[in-house]
């Protein structure tokens, strides 16, 4: 007796993906990517490569799903009640999987077991920048300004990131700033372009066209040593606050309790598309520097990465919102 289409259409889109050969996982229908941040930021941004590159090799489309809001929070959870058969993943970063235990007094999931690590993508460039209504041309300006005027200038914050690095720079350099939250890294741009903010700690790779454009100035790197992709902008530590390092990362996750093999084939196709030459080229023109790790090797780093930013926001005076 023949089996009806709609029947075979049915399995096929229930069953199971395959692992090859070669170790390397194929989905058997569309992917969801989710990004916890909205169009237009650095995260964003290294999605959308990630799922064209992902497209090219599976042949199923990869769809990018932007779950801005609550820090990173919403595609966090989104991801951990997902099912774990390989067909969603997220791009996080520090903010939900690192900051957001600490920033945040109520969390919805548990950023260690509630998600499965495939890949540690690599750092993103973070600079503090101001917008050109403010009267300053280099740190050293802007703190002097800042000082003459407690509580007037502000600080903008569009991920865990943006919070942390703006109230370690008000402590360390003994100024008094207004920090001003925001759903994602763009609105928050936008207001600084505006003059509506003075400043913000932002990714190069969102901040980069306005930085050439001349809308934003950028005053310092947030990592002790400064990035060869951004050579010519000082950290901020060189630039009269010791001590500042922050740096600030990506990476790719799945579903909790996702199979131990469908991982590991995750995790060979993407490392093998996101080394790739032509890949880091692309990252690099963005401000983006790649890189990549096993899964085992990114969980370790995910539970260390937490207790770092414990310590950050504990120096920082920062309590859990």
């Amino acid at each position: 007796m023949p089996i009806p289409r709609r029947a075979l259409l049915a399995a096929a889109a229930a069953a199971p993906a395959i692992v090859n050969a070669q170790g390397e996982w194929k989905p058997s229908r569309p992917v969801t990517l989710l990004v916890p941040f909205g169009a237009g930021s650095g995260t964003d941004a290294i999605s959308r490569i990630l799922a064209n590159l992902l497209e090219g090799e599976w042949g199923q489309r990869v769809v990018v799903d932007n779950r801005a809001g609550a820090n990173g929070s919403i595609a966090a959870v989104a991801n951990a009640r997902a099912a774990s058969d390989g067909h969603t993943l997220m791009m996080t970063t520090n903010t939900p999987h690192a900051a957001n235990p600490t920033l945040m007094r109520h969390l919805d999931y548990d950023p260690i077991a509630d998600c499965t690590p495939i890949m540690r993508a690599g750092n993103y460039i973070f600079a503090f920048v101001i917008g050109e209504s403010v009267p300053a041309t280099d740190l050293a300006g802007f703190l002097a300004l800042a000082r003459a005027r407690p509580g007037q200038l502000s600080y903008a914050s569009g991920n865990g990131t943006g919070i942390m690095a703006g109230a370690t720079l008000a402590r360390l350099a003994g100024v008094d700033l207004l920090h001003v939250p925001y759903r994602s890294t763009p609105p928050a741009m936008t207001d600084v372009i505006g003059g509506r903010v003075s400043g913000m700690v932002v990714d190069l790779p969102a901040a980069g066209p306005h930085m050439r454009a001349g809308k934003l100035r950028a005053l310092g790197q947030t990592t002790r040593l400064r990035s060869r992709l951004l050579p010519e902008v000082p950290s901020l530590h060189e630039a009269g606050v010791p001590g500042f390092d922050i740096a600030s990362w990506a990476g790719v996750i799945a579903p909790p309790r996702l199979p131990p093999e469908i991982a590991a084939g995750l995790n060979a196709t993407i490392r093998r598309v996101w080394d790739r030459p032509d890949t880091a080229a692309r990252l690099a023109d963005l401000g983006f520097e790649p890189g990549s790790s096993t899964p085992q090797e990114f969980g370790s780093f995910i539970a260390r990465e937490i207790a770092t930013w414990r310590e950050l926001a504990r120096a920082a005076g920062i309590e859990p919102e």
